[in-house]
């Protein structure tokens, strides 16, 4: 018999990886959307032994979630934890105990070699269960202090979109456990079947986890202080020209002092801070469009130099404009 074919028969058909999703009560559907829409939606047009995902619960049947729904799970915390990833996409109160059932599944699975993952308020989960413990775990930046006073032994970095560690990982809240999953898919099978899932969410192909949970986004000011709100629009318009304090407060016909302090009362911010935040937000569309050098990109919005661009992007999203530009360039 041919060695290829005795092979085939000692190895057999590929299995299709197993991924388990946690129920709880007062859920959002929206985190549990975004693990079922990546590991449970069946992807014929891949031609893959697409993963098997199982919902489940601590015990068998309906829970409730945020809204009066029900959903029902068919698994129980066994079959949970036997999977070949488990997801905890939150919990019930991050201000309280988990329940121990659920702790020792997730410790179970963690010892047989499951990969371990949360989405949001799921950190609290493998928190208390010592899963993170001497690692760096994300959370939404709204837990973020209360996680690491909980949890002193947890190193969490509350800016990151997530924390891929070994077998643990963590994600921030909401949409950035859609940048975990993907970079899930992307362990898994290759960057090109995850940048078809990715197509097929109409999300970026690749964010990294080191990458800012959220850039500011342009402050409006307050409606009845409309010289600010010029001098800001102005700024918009002419982001490529050099702008100082001086420029702006003339805009506003105020004095440099007196405009600094209606700007920042107005914004919470500082003009210059804002400047700069704004900037870095105008890149980014250059950037994707990926036709135009890093220093183009820095002098199109206002840099004076390539370097100071880039500082201000790492200080502002956590990743360069580079790798921002990579992300679109894979997809």
């Amino acid at each position: 018999m041919r060695s290829d074919v005795v092979a085939s028969i000692a190895v057999g058909p590929p299995r299709s990886p197993t991924v388990s999703v946690l129920l709880y009560e007062g859920m959002s559907a929206f985190e549990l959307g975004i693990v079922t829409e990546v590991f449970g939606l069946q992807r014929p047009e891949l031609d893959l032994d697409w993963y098997r995902l199982a919902i489940c619960a601590q015990r068998p049947g309906p829970v409730r979630i945020i809204g009066g729904a029900s959903l029902h799970a068919d698994g129980d915390l066994d079959r949970f934890a036997a999977a070949d990833t488990v997801i905890v996409s939150g919990v019930s109160d991050p201000h309280g105990p988990c329940s121990p059932a659920v702790l020792d599944a997730l410790r179970h699975a963690h010892r047989r070699g499951a990969r371990v993952v949360s989405i949001c308020s799921g950190a609290f989960a493998l928190a208390e269960a010592g899963l993170l413990d001497g690692r760096r775990a994300a959370t939404h930046w709204r837990y973020a202090e209360l996680l690491a006073r909980r949890f002193p032994a947890v190193e969490v970095d509350a800016d990151v979109l997530y924390v891929a560690e070994d077998d643990v990982l963590t994600s921030a809240g909401s949409a950035a456990g859609l940048d975990l999953c993907v970079h899930l898919v992307r362990t898994d099978f290759g960057p090109t079947v995850a940048n078809a899932v990715a197509r097929r969410l109409v999300i970026p192909p690749h964010r990294e986890g080191g990458q800012a949970q959220f850039i500011e986004a342009p402050v409006v000011p307050h409606a009845d202080d409309d010289r600010i709100t010029r001098s800001m629009s102005w700024a918009l318009e002419h982001l490529a020209e050099p702008i100082t304090l001086d420029a702006l407060a003339r805009r506003a016909h105020m004095s440099p002092r007196t405009y600094l302090r209606h700007f920042t009362r107005s914004t919470g911010t500082s003009p210059i801070r804002w400047l700069i935040t704004q900037r870095v937000h105008a890149s980014l569309a250059l950037l994707e469009r990926g036709d135009l050098g890093i220093e183009e990109v820095a002098a199109a919005v206002g840099f004076e130099h390539a370097v100071t661009f880039r500082q201000h992007f790492v200080a502002t999203l956590r990743t360069s404009p580079s790798a921002y530009r990579r992300t679109f360039r894979a997809g």
